[in-house]
């Protein structure tokens, strides 16, 4: 028994190190050598094990023999199992590139590559203009206005804008523009976004997937040298126009079109170009636009410029008053009064240098949205979100310990401690992971995956924490007016939900059905060589792919269970305040790599159709990698103990969620087996991992609920207004006021139950208070300030009826 258990030990170590065929084929054979020479194993019985062994190595070192006897008849089943996959889709796969998201699929992430990536950071122009122009356009918005009044930006805004650059923060500056770092582009619109909406949409759009981005990477010279300084001093303003009738996420059924052919262009006669026709809609700064960045399929049936007929996707840019372009009317997005609207185009005709690129950028427009796209999903959709999470945490952090109900601060009762927690928790989660997106696109990675991560995620918790908020606010959440600070964000929740992909579609096909093919360390290598079957070098390749496959499965699944036996804490982590953490994420990422390995062996292709188990698996990776951003950004922040409450919040958040979204997958795999199987090896003890705790809740609702470092550094980079008679200021105002006098607050009241009747004003109790020497006159003067903000904090705006409304309702003419 004892030869058989340190015999398994070492096959285990050897599957767990991943060690390659040829060391773990000599450990093996030396330890059956040793054993037969101790006497464990008698002579006979090594010389079979040996042998067995030969037989088992043999196909990793006898490569011919291994592809004649076994791969190549499983590449021609491979072959004939493997789904279709369209133009588009083979784009989109290959778009973008594999950063920490290759490391999670790996079941065995290395942390120290984590750990020395650079934290986010703002150079001393991008802070200066975060601290000035930025702080000085929050001010002079007003959203009551511009919501309800102007239903636009007002003049003295837009002109802002255009005058400080906000719309070329990314045109690099010898163009004109900032030349901002993505984590600055991010940190301005999340700052703005806590003032309005729209005007955070507005600055957005310019600086995202659209005329600017596309220039810059896939522009000629000349397109470049025109456009971009137009654009980055506001003379131009963009649009882009993807989203068709028939067409959203599914560019494949676009209907928009434009055919190669020679017309007449400004006078001349015989010039090459393309006549288009379209019809497109929810196109933000459409109305407005100067320019009109557009995405059509283009034909060449004369075959003008080459034997393709039909070369695909192609984008142009067209200035909004071409001949036969029709701007339509406005859209009204949830009365979120960004620009937005439909445009159409009829029989239009373009010379064939306005495409983006030129000829060369003829049919290369999906790769050119889906390139940039992996970079635009990584910053405003996250920013947006993050500035919500932040306002909700300062808004009603502050509101929840003014508002007193039985003489306590809502704030103060566990059932409203709960949802605080919450908004703090995932506010925390959030910037953590807005952080360290703009960080890889800072170092040059185009994140496909991990963009698609931030912005489902994100916006889903910037539902979230606002649906919490206006539960807690009640009625003065449901109330607008200038002192709501919550109902514009509660409409505007669906926008952020629904543009570049909606969440469901983003869930359930871009983050598992992209991140498995990309983030896999072979898959798609084994895909690229069973569909290039004309190349003798793809046998050789998909047979190595292939058994390097087999080997890392079997790691993992040894991983996975070890892992779950030892409770993580043989993982070699960090030696941090998080090491925990660490080591449980690292199991994680085994057994999300084993059970992802084994959905995509058990159902092939249909894996493709079956959304809600891809959506499980996508939940899976998805918190893998917000936990990985919720450790960098303490480790950034300095390992501060004030904000564990925070770094164990989110990180038994995303585990639990891990652990759900894994069990749910072997509940519903249709082979019930299999489910049952990943269940013992991945969690043989049953749950290991449970939400926040009450009694944590408890110390994460008090941290928004008062003044402290730890708040401040959560609600950093959002707009806190000067002006004493705007909410932010007097919400922010009132709590300190109010934590400043708790103390007397409380004695006072003890001292005076029962002898004033309920009828006592503030007044009476002071006077009262004075008189019998509880509280000091100082404290007294202090403690009606303090009361009376109290009161116009939780006033609530209030309208004078429609004209006629008194009469109508009472009958009266």
């Amino acid at each position: 028994m004892l030869w058989w258990f340190l015999t398994i030990t070492i096959i285990l170590i050897i599957a767990y190190q991943r060690c390659p065929p040829r060391l773990w084929a000599s450990v093996i054979a030396i330890w059956i050598i040793i054993s037969a020479i101790s006497g464990s194993l008698s002579t006979p019985t090594a010389l079979l094990s040996l042998l067995f062994l030969g037989l088992v190595a043999a196909p990793f070192f006898l490569h011919e023999l291994r592809r004649s006897l076994i791969t190549d008849k499983i590449l021609v089943w491979f072959q004939k199992s493997l789904p279709a996959i369209s133009t588009t889709e083979r784009v989109a796969l290959e778009a973008g590139t594999v950063w920490w998201d290759g490391e999670l699929f790996s079941g065995k992430p290395n942390w120290k590559r984590l750990q020395s990536t650079p934290p986010a950071h703002l150079n001393e122009e991008e802070r200066a203009f975060l601290d000035g122009p930025v702080e000085e356009l929050c001010a002079l918005i007003n959203d009551w206005k511009i919501t309800e009044d102007e239903k636009d930006l007002t003049a003295d805004v837009w002109a802002y804008m255009r005058e400080n650059g906000f719309f070329g923060m990314i045109i690099p500056k010898h163009y004109g523009g900032l030349g901002f770092s993505a984590f600055a582009h991010s940190s301005v619109v999340t700052k703005i976004a806590s003032r309005s909406i729209t005007a955070a949409v507005t600055v957005m759009v310019p600086n995202s997937l659209g005329p600017a981005e596309l220039l810059l990477h896939y522009g000629t010279e000349e397109q470049k040298d025109y456009y971009l300084p137009r654009l980055a001093c506001g003379d131009e303003i963009p649009c882009f126009a993807l989203t068709g009738l028939e067409a959203g996420s599914d560019a494949s059924s676009m209907t928009d079109s434009g055919v190669i052919c020679r017309g007449e262009f400004d006078g001349e006669k015989d010039v090459l170009g393309i006549l288009l026709n379209w019809n497109k809609r929810y196109i933000t700064l459409g109305p407005v636009a100067t320019v009109l960045g557009l995405a059509f399929k283009i034909y060449d049936p004369d075959h003008l410029i080459g034997d393709d007929a039909a070369p695909g996707i192609t984008l142009a840019l067209i200035p909004t008053d071409t001949a036969g372009v029709s701007i339509g009317d406005r859209h009204n997005p949830l009365n979120i009064p960004f620009q937005n609207g439909p445009n159409s185009g009829k029989d239009v005709f373009i010379p064939i240098d306005w495409i983006i690129g030129g000829e060369t950028g003829i049919g290369q427009g999906w790769r050119m949205l889906m390139e940039s796209l992996a970079v635009g999903r990584s910053i405003s959709l996250p920013a947006l979100s993050t500035g919500a999470g932040k306002l909700m945490s300062a808004s009603t952090g502050a509101y929840s310990r003014i508002r007193h109900q039985f003489r306590i601060p809502i704030g103060h009762f566990e059932g409203v401690e709960e949802v605080l927690s919450e908004i703090a928790g995932l506010t925390y989660i959030m910037e953590a992971t807005r952080r360290l997106t703009c960080v890889a696109v800072d170092l040059g990675e185009k994140p496909a995956v991990l963009s698609a991560i931030a912005k489902y995620n994100l916006t889903e918790m910037m539902r979230t924490t606002i649906n919490h908020a206006m539960d807690v606010q009640g009625g003065s959440g449901i109330c607008l007016g200038p002192r709501n600070l919550w109902g514009k964000a509660y409409q505007a929740i669906p926008v952020g939900i629904t543009v570049e992909g909606a969440n469901i579609l983003t869930r359930t096909m871009i983050v598992f059905g992209q991140g498995a093919l990309r983030c896999h360390p072979y898959l798609l290598k084994e895909m690229n060589a069973a569909q290039d079957s004309d190349n003798p070098q793809s046998a050789k390749d998909f047979d190595e792919a292939f058994f390097s496959h087999i080997g890392w499965t079997i790691s993992n699944k040894v991983r996975s269970l070890v892992l779950a036996l030892t409770d993580s804490r043989i993982v070699s982590a960090p030696f941090s305040p998080a090491r925990r953490y660490y080591q449980h994420l690292t199991r994680m990422s085994a057994c999300f790599a084993f059970a992802a390995d084994t959905s995509l062996l058990v159902l092939g292709g249909s894996l493709k159709r079956r959304e809600a188990l891809s959506g499980r698996l996508a939940d899976a990776l998805s918190h893998l990698y917000l936990g990985s951003a919720v450790l960098k950004h303490f480790q950034d922040n300095g390992e501060k103990q004030a904000d564990m409450p925070l770094l164990d919040w989110a990180s038994q958040y995303c585990l639990y969620q891990i652990q759900e979204a894994l069990l749910g997958l072997y509940r519903n795999l249709p082979i019930k087996a299999v489910g049952w199987g990943l269940h013992f090896i991945t969690f043989p003890f049953g749950r290991r991992f449970h939400l926040p705790s009450d009694q944590l809740n408890h110390r994460v609702a008090r941290l928004i609920q008062e003044p402290s470092e730890v708040r401040d550094h959560l609600i950093a980079g959002i707009f806190i207004s000067k002006d004493p008679n705007e909410a932010t200021a007097r919400l922010e105002d009132t709590l300190i006021q109010l934590v400043n006098t708790a103390e007397p607050d409380n004695r006072l009241h003890q001292a005076l139950r029962g002898q004033l009747s309920d009828t006592a004003t503030d007044t009476d109790k002071i006077h009262a208070g004075i008189e019998q020497k509880i509280i000091s006159s100082e404290e007294g003067e202090l403690l009606l300030n303090a009361w009376a903000a109290r009161r116009e904090c939780i006033q609530v705006d209030a309208f004078a009826p429609a004209e006629g409304a008194v009469e109508r309702a009472r009958g009266k003419r």
